[in-house]
C-alpha cells in the first residue's frame, strides 16, 4: 500500500467515526505521520473562549482555538528554552528563591524544600483541588485566578504533603512556572513563546489571555489554530528539531517527557506533559486540556494527532481522541521506510 492510499484508507475511516457519536462536539481533527499532514477536518459546534460561549461557530483552518491545559505543555517548552538561556533558575533551586517579596512564606522550612522541579512535575505537596466544575469558585484554579495576588495564592496553599512526594494536578504549579518565565525572559512570557517557540515554527496567529494585571494565564489561556498546536507535537517527536534547527533542547525534551511522578488518570507525569499508552501498549506523550483538547504523540509510529474540542464540563471528553486514536487511526496507519514518506 502507498502512503496516498493509506491516507486515503484513513481520511475515510475519520470521516465515517464523525459522522456518528464520536464526532459529537469535536471542532478539528488533524494526523501527521513522517512529517507529512495526512487528515485535517474541521467541523461547526458550539465552543468556548475561556468559559465566555460561543454558539454556532463554524471552525476552519484559520480558526484560534483554546488550547486549556495543553499551555501547561508549551509553558515546559518555554521553560526548557529559558533554561538553557540561563533566564529562569534551575529545576533543584527552591522556588521561593526567585520570589523575594514572599520571603515570608520561605521563612516555613517544609515550604521553602520546594523546588522548581516540585513546581514542573505537580508535587508540590500544597493543598490544590480542580475536582469542582470549572465555574465554581471553590475550585482552585478558579480562586487563584479570581484572588488579588494570584501568585501569592498558589505558594501560600497549605501544605498536606513533602515536597516532591505526592503528585496532585494543580493548575496552579504552571502559573509559578510562568511566572518564573515572564519575570526571567525579555519581554515576558507570550513575546518569549513568539520569539523563540511560535516564530521558528513559522507559527504568526495566537493569543494568550492575561488577568486583570496582565499577567498571562500560564496554566490554560493560550489559543492557536490546530494546524500549529500539531506543529508543536512534532517538534516534541523530533527532540526540538526543526529542518535542521534545534529549537528546544533535545536534552529538555527527554526530560520533560521521562516520568517524573506517578500522575493520574491511568497516565503517568513527566514535566508537564503526561505519559500514557495506546491499547496496544505503544507509548504516547499527551498534552490534554480541558473540554477534549488532545495532542497525541507516538514515537513509534512517527504519529501526531490533535483534536479540538467544546466538551466542556464532558467527562468522556479526555476518551474521545484515545477512542479515534485506537479504534480509528492505528489500525489504518502503515510506516514507511524513510524513502517512501519524505
Amino acid at each position: 500500500m502507498r502512503p496516498e492510499e493509506v491516507a486515503a484508507e484513513l481520511g475515510a475511516g475519520l470521516d465515517a467515526a464523525l459522522a456518528g457519536p464520536q464526532g459529537e462536539g469535536l471542532h478539528a481533527v488533524l494526523v501527521m505521520q513522517a512529517g507529512r499532514l495526512i487528515y485535517e477536518r474541521y467541523l461547526e459546534g458550539d465552543d468556548e473562549i475561556w468559559g465566555r460561549k460561543k454558539a454556532g461557530v463554524v471552525f476552519t483552518p484559520e480558526s484560534l482555538h483554546d488550547l486549556r491545559s495543553i499551555t501547561k505543555s508549551v509553558v515546559s517548552l518555554l521553560y526548557g528554552i529559558a533554561l538553557a538561556d540561563g533566564s529562569v533558575p534551575a529545576p533543584q533551586t527552591p522556588v521561593l528563591d526567585a520570589f523575594p517579596d514572599y520571603a515570608d512564606l520561605a521563612a516555613d522550612e517544609a515550604r521553602g524544600a520546594i523546588t522548581v522541579q516540585d513546581v514542573l512535575s505537580m508535587t508540590m505537596g500544597t493543598e490544590w483541588s480542580e475536582a469542582l466544575p470549572y465555574s465554581d469558585p471553590k475550585n482552585s484554579e478558579i480562586a487563584m485566578n479570581r484572588a488579588a495576588d494570584s501568585l501569592r495564592y498558589v505558594l501560600d496553599r497549605p501544605l498536606v504533603a513533602e515536597a516532591g512526594t505526592t503528585w496532585t494536578y494543580n493548575g496552579g504549579a504552571t502559573e509559578v512556572l510562568g511566572a518564573l518565565i515572564d519575570t526571567g525572559v525579555e519581554g515576558g512570557l507570550p513575546a518569549f513563546a513568539r520569539d523563540r517557540l511560535f516564530a521558528p515554527l513559522d507559527i504568526s496567529k495566537f493569543e494568550w489571555i492575561t488577568d486583570y494585571y496582565g499577567r498571562p494565564h500560564a496554566a490554560s489561556a493560550l489559543r492557536l489554530r490546530p494546524r500549529d498546536t500539531l506543529k508543536i507535537g512534532q517538534l516534541v517527536l523530533k527532540e526540538g528539531v526543526l529542518e535542521g534547527r534545534q529549537v528546544v533542547p533535545a536534552a529538555w525534551i527527554a526530560e520533560a517527557t521521562t516520568e517524573h511522578a506517578e500522575g493520574g488518570f491511568g497516565c503517568r507525569y513527566g514535566y508537564k506533559w503526561w505519559l500514557c499508552a495506546t491499547e496496544g501498549g505503544l507509548p504516547v506523550i499527551n498534552a490534554s486540556g480541558y473540554g477534549g483538547q488532545e495532542l497525541l504523540i507516538v514515537p513509534d509510529l512517527e504519529l501526531v494527532m490533535m483534536v479540538a474540542a467544546g466538551l466542556y464540563g464532558d467527562e468522556t471528553a479526555f476518551d474521545r481522541a484515545f477512542d479515534l486514536l485506537n479504534d480509528v487511526v492505528i489500525p489504518r496507519i502503515v510506516v514507511f521506510p524513510d524513502s517512501a514518506v519524505h
